[in-house]
C-alpha cells in the first residue's frame, strides 16, 4: 500500500471507513488534510478562530461547537448561523436524526449556500456527501467561503495551507497524489498581484482633494437619478444596498431595468448583495469594469 495513503488521516477510524468497500465508488475522488498537517499552527489557528465565531455567533440560541468536524456534519448548527448571519429562511426540519433526513437537510442547505455565493457546481470546494462524511477540509472551506461573504471584515487568520492527499478508485486500484492546498487567501499573493488605481492614488497621495472629488460625485448622481424622483445626499449610506446604482445605470445607459429582476426596497444583506452583484455584472457586461470588486 502507498504510505503516502496510509499516513493521510487524522483518525484511525477514517482509514478503516475507506478501506470498506463502496465508501469510495469507481472513478471517485476524495481530497483530505494529511497527517503531517496535524500540527501545523495555522491550522489550529484558523479551528480555533471559526470555532469562536460560531459561537460568538449563536451564542444567543445557546449553541455550542467544540468541534467542527463533528458538530456540523447534521446541517443543525449550519441552518442556525446561515439564518442568523443572512436572515435566510430554509425549508427544512430544525433536527434531522436519520442520515437520510441529514442528506436532504445538507442539500437544501448547501444549495441556498451556492446560490447565495454565485458560484457554480465547478467552484464549490465542498459536498452533501463530504460533509456529511465529517471531512474537516471540506468544512474548513465552507465555514470560511461563508465567513467572508456575509462578515467580509471577519479578520481571518491568513496564509493557511494544508498538505493534501487526493485519492481516486481506478480498475487498478487505489491511486493517490499528494499537494498543497490554501484554505485561507496568502496575503502576499493578493498584496503583489494588486496595483493602484486613481482612487488609491487619491487616498493614499491627496487625501485633502477627497471631500471635493466625493462632492462632485454626489451630484453627478443625484442630477440623474433626481430623473426619477430621488435624492442622493449621502453615497456611502444611500449606495450600499445597490438600488441607486442599478436606477443610475439604468439611466446613463438608457435602458428600463425589469424590478423583477432586482428588489427595490431590499429587506436583507442577501437581498442588498444581490442588487450590487447584478449592478457589477452589468458594468462587466458593457465593458465599464476591467478590474474585481468586492461586492460585500
Amino acid at each position: 500500500m502507498d504510505p503516502d495513503f496510509s499516513n493521510a488521516f487524522t483518525q484511525p477510524s477514517t482509514l478503516d471507513q475507506f478501506l470498506t468497500e463502496g465508501v469510495i465508488t469507481k472513478g471517485e475522488k476524495r481530497k483530505l488534510i494529511k497527517q503531517t498537517s496535524n500540527n501545523n499552527p495555522k491550522l489550529e489557528e484558523l479551528k480555533r478562530f471559526l470555532t469562536e465565531w460560531i459561537n460568538r455567533t449563536l451564542k444567543e440560541e445557546h449553541i455550542v461547537v467544540k468541534s467542527l468536524e463533528e458538530d456540523l456534519f447534521d446541517g443543525l448548527v449550519l441552518h442556525h448561523l446561515l439564518e442568523n448571519l443572512g436572515s435566510l429562511k430554509l425549508d427544512v426540519d430544525r433536527i434531522a436524526l436519520t442520515e437520510r433526513k441529514q442528506r436532504q437537510k445538507l442539500s437544501v442547505i448547501l444549495e441556498a449556500v451556492a446560490k447565495c455565493l454565485q458560484l457554480e457546481e465547478s467552484q464549490l470546494k465542498w459536498s452533501v456527501e463530504s460533509i456529511l462524511a465529517k471531512d474537516l477540509l471540506s468544512t474548513l472551506h465552507l465555514l470560511v467561503a461563508i465567513a467572508k461573504h456575509f462578515e467580509p471584515t471577519l479578520a481571518l487568520p491568513p496564509n493557511v495551507q494544508v498538505e493534501t492527499i487526493t485519492i481516486e478508485t481506478t480498475s487498478g486500484g487505489l491511486k493517490t497524489s499528494n499537494g498543497v492546498e490554501y484554505i485561507t487567501e496568502n496575503k502576499e499573493n493578493i498584496e503583489a498581484q494588486s496595483k493602484d488605481d486613481a482612487f488609491d492614488e487619491l487616498f493614499s497621495c491627496a487625501p485633502d482633494k477627497l471631500d471635493a472629488v466625493k462632492k462632485a460625485l454626489l451630484q453627478f448622481v443625484d442630477q440623474h437619478v433626481g430623473k426619477l424622483g430621488l435624492n442622493v445626499k449621502d453615497i456611502e449610506s444611500q449606495l450600499s444596498d445597490g438600488v441607486i446604482i442599478l436606477l443610475l445605470i439604468g439611466q446613463l445607459e438608457g435602458y428600463f431595468l425589469n424590478l423583477q429582476n432586482f428588489f427595490l426596497t431590499p429587506a436583507s444583506t442577501m437581498e442588498m448583495l444581490h442588487n450590487v452583484n447584478l449592478a457589477l455584472e452589468l458594468l462587466a457586461e458593457g465593458g465599464l469594469l476591467n478590474f474585481p470588486v468586492n461586492s460585500e
